[in-house]
């Protein structure tokens, strides 16, 4: 009754819903966590491809016993099939989990470097044409040979771009209200 309270909410199905989103639960996201990086691991070995290899080996050679059959093509496209479909969301969680980690080190770099320019850190965070805005900056720089000259220049565009991007957000939610 007091978290109902806390939270302005007597619908106990909204708590029913926070013990159901997986995509926050720890214990879920853990167990897929492990999952998924064993079994890429995994899937990523040699063995792994040997093993792929003689299954497709053994399916082609009791092709003539099933006489070529359409259960015999359905059962190597259907395992296939399976098999993509689900290696697709396993691999997706390992580069995501891989990207986000070579943000943060790549980050935590930038932070710790003297002088760097730290605003320059949640680039990742920007959308395409603000990304695109910044590489024709660096482009204009490197063509000048100025990278290092310009340096106030570039910091600049990054700022306004931030900045940019920050005042759509802004209208954005403004215009939600």
């Amino acid at each position: 009754m007091a978290n109902q309270a806390r939270n302005g909410s007597n619908d106990s199905k909204s708590a029913d819903k926070k013990t159901l989103d997986y995509s926050t639960n720890p214990s879920v996201r853990g167990w897929f966590r492990t999952f998924a990086h064993c079994t890429a691991s995994a899937v990523g070995s040699p063995w792994a491809f040997t093993a792929a290899l003689l299954i497709i080996l053994a399916w082609a050679i009791t092709g003539p016993i099933f006489h070529f059959s359409d259960t015999w093509q359905l059962v190597i496209n259907t395992s296939t099939t399976i098999i993509t479909f689900l290696m697709v969301f396993l691999i997706q969680n390992t580069q995501n989990r891989d990207a986000r980690a070579m943000h943060l080190k790549l980050d935590e770099l930038i932070r710790g470097v003297t002088g760097a320019r730290t605003h320059l850190v949640d680039l990742e965070d920007l959308d395409d044409e603000e990304l695109d805005q910044l590489q024709k900056e660096f482009q204009k720089m490197r063509k000048k040979g100025k990278i290092q000259d310009s340096q106030e220049s570039l910091e600049d565009a990054a700022e306004e771009v931030l900045e940019e991007k920050e005042d759509r957000k802004h209208k954005a939610n403004t215009a939600a209200k």
